[in-house]
């Protein structure tokens, strides 16, 4: 690329030639990825030389996306909306980006399609956006609750039909109740396996990077640690002397969760770094009377004294006795997850504590302070569940540990939003719930809505229509190849999930629909010969 005095040069694209370059990328981008869709979906093998032997092998939607890169600048542009629609989808649901992918390129080849120079495209974007809401509020009021059943189901259906791993995953869930925390890991083993323990979760991470000892992971890791609890300004040092003498006299471990002035921050710090000390700091949670009683929640669980400012709790006269204990503790940069220890904790309390909360559940109307209460409820009596990956090679693990972690986060989604007909049986029959207009955008929605449940079908090699279905709710059982009502044969999806991935796509393609100028990077390629 040449560049001359602070310029640097363009290549302008417009109407038709612009466009056509963008389908080109669209289309690309979904053909590699639309294979692994659906009980049948093929398995796509890339190119990557930050993994074992050079190569990936991957049935995960967004995994292949994030992997390409188009030589055309116009071709690459249209790739990277099309990866952020995935990308969204993903870190939203955990699942459905190629559901999204697919979704996106079907409006935007119907929108090219049926949309004239003649026509007003904004209000017709305008209308496929209406359209969207419509049909999403149509999802959420059809969403069904999750039973442990369909608990199993939606765990195995978002690991491709994994029998086993959907078992582990429906186990894991239940033992840490739909409260809990699931989080994946890489095991030492070929074995799969999982453990549970009780936990509390934070949504403040470490106050410095200076604490992290897996570097890998940006986290702070510790195992049999004391921990202190309190409100109060720690500005000096001196003003914690009293828990800190024993606990580096013998070499114990300690997390504060407490407000500390960057000297002290920077004192600690200063002596992990020295091996001195292994230790790490957390800011509090929130601010207000909402501080004081997650403050509070969080000693109850590790068995702490909580000294508080706003009952003129003296710092300075905290010994180690008033210290809680916690198995093990996860700080990362945005979040902590205590895992409990159960022999310095007083489950009487904690049962107390739950009482009161769901007696103030009851009479509370404000919305935001029930969401607030249920989330106490879920801390003090949800757990932690970890799903050990294992695998006979590096690349079984890799591929093992995508799915089982999409399918962690779409189990979390069904809980969350409820469930719904799966094979894209939902978003075909989302079509009757659509204004029965002859518009352009009805038109343009319709034809996307049926583009998952037609592509499931072709990747299955399955000669089935959707118009055959007998009743709502009803299909085809790939796999079996028996047709019935969707949710009773273990065919789901989380509303969530769906959701998602029907609004970001809608979301990429309407930008893409009302683009008509494109301005990219002048280029120079040069042969070596």
């Amino acid at each position: 690329m040449n560049e001359s005095g602070g310029y640097s040069p363009k290549d302008l694209h417009f109407g038709k030639d612009g466009q056509s370059k963008l389908i080109s990328g669209i289309t690309k981008l979904s053909d590699a990825v639309k294979s692994t869709l659906g009980p049948m979906g093929n398995t796509v093998l890339i190119e990557s030389p930050q993994h074992t032997h050079g190569i990936t092998v991957t049935k995960d939607g967004v995994t292949v996306a994030k992997s390409i890169q188009l030589l055309d600048p116009v071709e690459n542009l249209a790739v990277q909306m099309m990866k952020e629609a995935a990308d969204r989808t993903a870190s939203e649901a955990g699942d459905g980006t190629t559901t999204a992918i697919v979704l996106t390129e079907a409006i935007v080849k119907a929108g090219v399609e049926l949309i004239k120079p003649k026509d007003n495209k904004t209000v017709i974007l305008r209308d496929i956006v209406k359209g969207t809401e419509k049909i999403v509020a149509s999802l959420k009021k059809k969403a069904q609750p999750v039973t442990d059943k369909k608990l199993l189901d939606v765990a195995t259906i978002s690991c491709n039909n994994d029998p086993e791993i959907g078992q582990i995953i429906a186990d894991t869930y239940k033992a840490v109740g739909k409260n809990g925390i699931v989080t994946v890991e890489k095991s030492q083993t070929s074995e799969t396996t999982f453990e549970t323990t009780q936990g509390i979760k934070i949504d403040r991470g470490y106050s410095s990077h200076l604490f992290v000892n897996n570097h890998k992971k940006d986290e702070c890791i510790l195992e049999d640690v004391y921990v202190l609890v309190s409100d109060s300004d720690i500005g000096n040092i001196l003003s914690i002397e009293q828990v800190l003498k024993p606990i580096i006299a013998d070499n114990k471990k300690l997390l504060i969760v407490a407000p500390c002035s960057q000297n002290v921050i920077n004192t600690l710090a200063a002596n992990v770094m020295k091996n001195n000390l292994k230790l790490c700091t957390i800011i509090p949670p929130n601010f207000g009377y909402k501080r004081h009683e997650l403050m509070h929640d969080i000693a109850l669980s590790v068995g702490a004294t909580y000294f508080s400012e706003s009952t003129g709790d003296d710092l300075s006269l905290m010994t180690f006795k008033d210290l809680g204990r916690a198995a093990k503790i996860i700080v990362g940069k945005d979040n902590t997850v205590i895992l409990k220890d159960s022999t310095h904790v007083d489950d009487k309390l904690i049962d107390d504590r739950v009482k009161q909360l769901w007696e103030a559940h009851k009479i509370t109307t404000k919305k935001i302070d029930k969401e607030f209460i249920t989330s106490r409820i879920a801390s003090l009596t949800g757990g932690v569940g970890v799903i050990h990956v294992g695998g006979n090679t590096d690349l079984e693990q890799k591929e093992l540990y995508d799915r089982v972690d999409d399918a962690v986060c779409a189990v979390r989604s069904a809980l969350v939003e409820g469930i719904l007909p799966g094979g894209g049986i939902a978003l075909w029959e989302a079509e009757e719930d659509m204004p029965k207009s002859e518009t352009i955008a009805y038109a343009i929605l319709s034809k996307a809505l049926q583009a998952p449940i037609f592509q499931i079908l072709e990747n299955a090699g399955s000669e089935w229509s959707p118009y055959e279905a007998e009743k709502v709710g009803s299909g085809l059982d790939i796999k079996t190849g028996k047709t019935g009502d969707m949710i009773e044969m273990g065919i789901i999806d989380p509303v969530k999930v769906t959701r998602t991935a029907l609004q970001n796509a809608v979301s990429v393609a309407v930008t893409i629909l009302s683009t008509n100028a494109i301005v990219t990077m002048a280029r120079t390629y040069e042969t070596k010969t």
